[in-house]
């Protein structure tokens, strides 16, 4: 397929062609172009309107896969005291690796409380929240990391904040939280990408006091906390939209709730934050949680968050403080985990809302 006639009509008038590089055919073009690290892009998309149109094209993210030239980066969602919220991006480059401020988020956003916030392919989501001014809302924007540029993405069919999502093959979950109606906890609501479009139908789960989700193995976990403490998990079917409880012998899963989770290659991990910062493992075939190591309580401030790139876990802590953990070494060494760390080069007194992870 020869880019051109997607991209290219954006930006070009009918009948005209102008070469991405003069005296190359476009074929040759982009796959040059397709192989320039990810931190220049900024640059190729100041060159014309044809190479912007090129690096949101899907012809250039299938190139940059195929050549296995995609890169991960990290975009943190932060409170900060004065400014209200704000987006930092990381590139995990040990040669480049400092954080730094994306273009400001929507003003609707900048100053609200219980939203969410989830990663679909090559853009990041901010769904709902209220403020002190403002009742619950439905607004949900979004962030292309490919053009770099917010924009207004359909709106939820039910107003939540304070509300549990995962992202899932392509397609957001949400449910609970607070709403202008008493009926915002009893709904499952359901984002797919591709249509930009909301499915919402009657909540599945038999309670509705799930207060997180992990997509696992092309399912959801629930987990559930009642009113008198006590946490226990279930498992949704994406493909038939059913909801079933976990047994109770099998329910140490539900310790999840003890601190932020990742899954790295189908593995599901967790940072238990109130047993000294230890990182466990989820064992499936046996179904309990398995020590790995222990992490200093010098390098972060708790309460953090995770993400995963390839085999390493990164731990975000309050003020953007990063702990990077092969969770290969980490596994050899019995006791306080092996790990980097580094801090934001700026004065940060930054709260941590969340972390995703986009490849492009």
């Amino acid at each position: 397929m020869a880019f051109g006639q997607n991209a290219t009509d954006n930006c070009l008038q009918e009948g005209s062609h102008v070469a991405l590089i003069n005296g190359l055919p476009d074929e040759i073009s982009i796959l040059c172009l397709a192989r320039v690290p990810r931190r220049y892009h900024h640059i190729l998309r100041s060159v014309s309107r044809k190479w912007r149109a090129l690096l949101c094209s899907e012809e250039w993210h299938y190139h940059r896969r195929k050549n296995n030239m995609e890169e991960t980066w990290i975009y943190v969602m932060c409170r900060a005291n004065l400014k209200g919220n704000l987006c930092y991006v990381l590139d995990p480059d040990p040669a480049n690796r400092s954080w730094k401020l994306i273009q400001p988020i929507p003003s609707p956003c900048s100053k609200k409380d219980g939203m969410s916030v989830e990663a679909l392919g090559k853009k990041l989501y901010l769904l709902g929240g209220c403020s002190w001014q403002e009742d619950a809302t439905d607004e949900v924007y979004c962030y292309d990391a490919s053009a770099n540029k917010w924009d207004v993405a359909s709106s939820m069919p039910t107003a939540r904040c304070f509300f549990v999502s995962a992202s899932l093959d392509d397609k957001l979950y949400i449910s609970s939280g607070l709403g202008l109606r008493s009926t915002a906890p009893n709904s499952w609501d359901i984002y797919q990408s591709d249509s930009d479009s909301w499915i919402s139908h009657k909540n599945p789960l038999h309670n509705h006091d799930v207060i997180k989700l992990i997509a696992l193995e092309g399912k959801l976990c629930t987990i559930h906390k009642s009113w008198d403490g006590f946490s226990y998990a279930g498992i949704y079917e994406p493909a038939s939209a059913t909801w079933q409880g976990i047994e109770s012998i099998d329910n140490e899963i539900a310790l999840s709730t003890y601190g932020p989770t990742v899954v790295v290659d189908g593995v599901l991990y967790m940072l238990h934050e109130s047993s000294g910062m230890r990182l466990l493992k989820w064992q499936e075939e046996r179904k309990e949680w398995v020590a790995i190591g222990r992490l200093s309580s010098h390098l972060t401030r708790p309460p953090c968050h995770l993400v995963a790139i390839g085999r390493s876990i990164y731990v975000i802590g309050q003020r953007l403080s990063t702990v990077v953990i092969d969770v290969d070494e980490a596994a050899k060494v019995e006791g306080l985990m092996v790990s980097s760390s580094f801090s934001p080069r700026f004065d940060c007194d930054h709260t941590i809302i969340s972390c995703n992870t986009i490849t492009i």
